[in-house]
């Protein structure tokens, strides 16, 4: 199977000892989706902010390419190394 791109809206809160953390991802159908997304998110009741990403790689082997950030929004961690 050939490498798939997976376009995902993120969104950030704050957690009981005022941390950000990551909110649940949507996958989205396309970039702008994401970005359109990401923009809503980072506006939610209790979010900080959001990010946009995409990831490309295999589903079959489950070898992914590092999320390539597309857009933050609000206030989001400078480290995102973990998405």
């Amino acid at each position: 199977m050939s490498d798939v791109t997976y376009y995902v809206a993120m969104p950030f809160l704050i957690d009981a000892d005022g941390s950000p953390v990551a909110g649940a991802a949507e996958e989205c159908q396309t970039s702008a989706a994401a970005l359109r997304r990401a923009a809503i998110l980072a506006r939610g009741t209790g979010h900080i902010g959001a990010v946009a990403f995409s990831r490309s790689g295999d589903p079959m082997t489950g070898e992914f390419d590092d999320a390539k950030l597309l857009r933050k929004f609000g206030n989001v961690p400078e480290d995102l190394g973990a998405l």
